[in-house]
Formats: C-alpha cells, sequence, structure tokens
C-alpha cells in the first residue's frame, strides 16, 4: 500500500495533544485520522488494519494553525522591502509596479506562499489577494490555490479599482459563479477598505458582500489611510456584521472597539507588519480590554516570516513590553504576565477557525477536521526538555520543527519534508516573474526599490486614489 494513499487511516501515536480546549495538555496521546476526520483521540487506540502510523513522542500535536491576512500574490518578491515604511510600501504596490504583475505572477506568488505555509503548520490561509486586476488575475489566484493541498480562503480584492466599481462589474459576478461552488477547501471574502468618506463610496462593494452572502475583509485602523470615521460610517450604515474580520485595527479609539465588540467582528492582528510598517502598535492590549475575538496573521513577506511561530513570539512581545512600559511610568512593577503563550496559540488556532466561522477547524476532538501539525525535531537540542507545551510553541519552536503536516485528513509533510509538492517548478516560476519585474523596471529603480532614500517631503497622504477625501482623523490615534 502506498505510504500516503488517499483515504488511508493515519494515526499520530504517544505525542503530547494540545486540544486547545482551554489549557488542557494530553501527554502520551494518539490522534486517529480517518479520510478527513479526527475520528478518536486517547492513550494506545486501536486503529483499524493498515493505518499509517507516526511517531509523534517526544513532540507537540496541535491543530493546523490559520493565517487569516496574508497578500499571497507578493511573495514572489519576498524579502524585497525588508527597509520600507508603510508609505513605500503603497506607493511600490498601489501607485507603481503593483501595476505591471501579470496573471502568472499572481499565479507564482500565491503557488510559492501556499506551499510555505504548508512547510510551517500553516494550514488555513486567507489570501487577502488585492491585486486581481482582471479575471485573468484572479483566475490565477484561484488556480494556484486549489493546485496546493492547503485550505485556503480567497479574499478577492483590487486596489486598482474603486470597490464599487470591481465588485459590480459584470466580469466579478462571472468569476464568482464560475469559481467559488461553496468548496470545503476554497472559500470566499470580500477584501476591501473604508476611508471615512462621508458619502461612503464603498456602500455598492458592501450590498455586493451582502448579496453574495460572503464576509467582508477590511484594513481598519491604519495610521494615514483607514480611521474611526470608517468603523463609524460601517456601524451607522448596518454593515458591520459578525464575520466582519478587522485587520490591523491598531490606530483606533475605543469608540472603535465597543463598536466592533457590538457587532461581534474580529481582529486580526499582523505584530511584525504593526511593529514595522507603522499601521499602529500592536492594539492587543486594547482588544483583550474589550473582550474582541482575535487571530493572527503575517501580513506579507515582501517584509516579514511567513510563519505564525514568529507572529506568535512578536505578539507575546508587543503586549508584555507594553504592559511594562506603562507599568514602569507610573513607578509600579508587573508582577503577572497578562497575556500568556496558550492564549496566543489558541489566537493562531482556534481563533482564526472563529474568524472564518469554521467552527470544524482549530480543535482536536473526534468529528472535527483533520488539520493537524506535529511539531517534532529530533535533531535539535532545543527540542527536549518538554516541559510547558505551550510556552514551547509560542517561544522554541520554528518551522524548520514542523514534522508532519495533515491538512483534510491528507498527509502534505512528512518527517520534515513536503510530500507531492514540486517546489522546483514554484522557484522557477518565482525567478520567471522576478526577471520580468526586473527587466520592465531597469536595474536602476529596481535597486532603489531596495534600498529607499528618506525623501526630504512628504510623498502621500493618502494612497486609495478613487476619491479626493483627506482627513486628519487618519493620523489621530
Amino acid at each position: 500500500m502506498n505510504e500516503f494513499e488517499p483515504g488511508r487511516p493515519v494515526v499520530l501515536r504517544g505525542g503530547t495533544v494540545l486540544p486547545m480546549d482551554g489549557r488542557r495538555v494530553l501527554p502520551g496521546t494518539d490522534v486517529l485520522v480517518t479520510a478527513d476526520r479526527i475520528t478518536a483521540v486517547g492513550p494506545a487506540l486501536e486503529v483499524p488494519e493498515g493505518t499509517k502510523e507516526i511517531d509523534a513522542s517526544g513532540g507537540i500535536v496541535m491543530p493546523g494553525m490559520i493565517d487569516t491576512h496574508r497578500h499571497m500574490w507578493q511573495t514572489a518578491v519576498r524579502g524585497y522591502g525588508a527597509d520600507w515604511t508603510l508609505t513605500q510600501y503603497f506607493v511600490w504596490f498601489y501607485l507603481k509596479h503593483g501595476k505591471l504583475f501579470r496573471p502568472e505572477d499572481v499565479h507564482a506568488g500565491n503557488t510559492l506562499a501556499a506551499i510555505e505555509a504548508l512547510d510551517a503548520g500553516v494550514t488555513t490561509v486567507v489570501d487577502w489577494s488585492h491585486g486581481l486586476r482582471t479575471p485573468d488575475h484572479a483566475d490565477a489566484a484561484a488556480d494556484a490555490l486549489e493546485a496546493v493541498p492547503g485550505r485556503h480562503v480567497l479574499a478577492y480584492g483590487n486596489i486598482q479599482q474603486p470597490p464599487a466599481e470591481w465588485t459590480t462589474a459584470p466580469e466579478f459576478r462571472d468569476f464568482v459563479r464560475r469559481r467559488i461552488a461553496g468548496d470545503d477547501m476554497l472559500g470566499f471574502q470580500l477584501a476591501f477598505d473604508v476611508l471615512g468618506d462621508p458619502s461612503f463610496p464603498e456602500r455598492p462593494a458592501f450590498e455586493v458582500a451582502r448579496d453574495l452572502g460572503v464576509a467582508v475583509t477590511t484594513h481598519a485602523g491604519v495610521w494615514g489611510a483607514t480611521s474611526d470615521d470608517g468603523i463609524r460610517i460601517m456601524y451607522e450604515h448596518g454593515f458591520m456584521t459578525p464575520g466582519t474580520v478587522y485587520v490591523h485595527a491598531a490606530s483606533l479609539s475605543a469608540d472603535s472597539y465597543h463598536r466592533i465588540a457590538a457587532t461581534g467582528g474580529s481582529i486580526s492582528v499582523s505584530t511584525e507588519s504593526e511593529q514595522s510598517a507603522g499601521q499602529g502598535y500592536p492594539p492587543t492590549w486594547a482588544v483583550r480590554a474589550h473582550g474582541i475575538p482575535v487571530s493572527l496573521s503575517m501580513d506579507t513577506s515582501v517584509w516579514w516570516s511567513g510563519d505564525l511561530f514568529s507572529a506568535m513570539r512578536t505578539t507575546l512581545g508587543a503586549d508584555r513590553s507594553r504592559e511594562h512600559l506603562e507599568a514602569h511610568a507610573k513607578g509600579e512593577t508587573v508582577t503577572h504576565c497578562a497575556l500568556r503563550s496558550d492564549q496566543v496559540v489558541h489566537w493562531a488556532t482556534r481563533g482564526g477557525a472563529a474568524a472564518l466561522g469554521r467552527d470544524d477547524l482549530g480543535t482536536i476532538e473526534p468529528g472535527k477536521k483533520a488539520d493537524l501539525v506535529l511539531i517534532k525535531n529530533d535533531a535539535s537540542p532545543v527540542s527536549f526538555p518538554l516541559l510547558n507545551p505551550f510556552g514551547h510553541v509560542a517561544f522554541q519552536a520554528q518551522r524548520g520543527d514542523v514534522h508532519t503536516v495533515l491538512v483534510n485528513g491528507r498527509v502534505v509533510k512528512h518527517e520534515h519534508r513536503l510530500v507531492g509538492i514540486d517546489l522546483a517548478a514554484a522557484r522557477a516560476q518565482a525567478d520567471r516573474t522576478v526577471e520580468y519585474l526586473r527587466g520592465e523596471m531597469g536595474e536602476e529603480e529596481w535597486a532603489n526599490g531596495m534600498n529607499p532614500d528618506v525623501p526630504a517631503t512628504k510623498i502621500l497622504d493618502n494612497p486609495y486614489t478613487y476619491t479626493d477625501f483627506r482627513s486628519d482623523a487618519t493620523h489621530r490615534l
């Protein structure tokens, strides 16, 4: 029998299981997978004949991680913008070179990002795909996601047109009719931002989302771009829903957090991004005070790491840093951490599932989808001793420690190697995109993009070009 033949039962034997139903830890526990479901959890399970057994002893078995905001189409230029500010990102992608991306370049980025996610134990990714300038670009994005055995949500966006235009275009409706069929492995959202313009030009896009019955994901509380005004307008017009995901939400007032909490939405925190790009201070300290559900995301690998281990680690660091700083300013000492390691592991798993409305993901229990990660690295001295599993995941583990990954019951990584993935083809495709962009931009412009000068004057106030609206509110914490 093929080691990973589709449909063959799999059992992870003797691992330390994090079921994500609180702080519970199950040492020496087996997890049995049959077809696409977890069918049993417990010690020394009886399993069907022919079951593939994977030794999880000395390792941690946890639900697959879920990234609720990743611009996958940009991955072919990984690391290019390491020294950018958010303004430079806007200029490069929104106003200049993002327009150069062909459908095959979107495909290259999505393919590489989807593979990278699986390698790091991220089994579900929301592709915040705002580079879909044409239906061909959208088809390329979807083709790439469907070709890689991860679970994805295509969050359709187009930064080159007003949301009211592209969401109401016949070709957009045709794409939805052709490609979005309620597939368990490919979900769908609309991705656009709300500027706070009193005329509410984004209203038609919300109406399309309501008509289609899909959620909206939006960059909210981004310093210099989106503000409390956008939240207020969404609220006043009845477009804040439990399915709405507010990305960053780092420059908002308590009033906006109250509105988000009251309407049941959630916040996707991209701590590496907020720390580095300048959307605002990573907001978990404020979000926790309002009881708003949180998920984690990495934003874009044009800058940052493409794994959620980094997201968990930086989120803990940013939250605790602020807590200590505020205490010291008052002459006080923090004696107990308010944000704990188990909470960020929850945000990286069950929190993401909740944001997507997927109660069949994010936990390890019979009947749930078999999206699982085994963290185990016998060749690493960092793998032992395993004393605090949540702390180990949040502070010690890295993508290289991901031993086995299952998505929908299918083994996609085993013994630290991807299964059934043509990495050479993905690399060749990304190389062609880089070669094309360098040729179109020219060597001088290409080099300058990676080493931006500090401008003598301000370049940009508002990256959105479909209204003339400007407001001081986008610069107020």
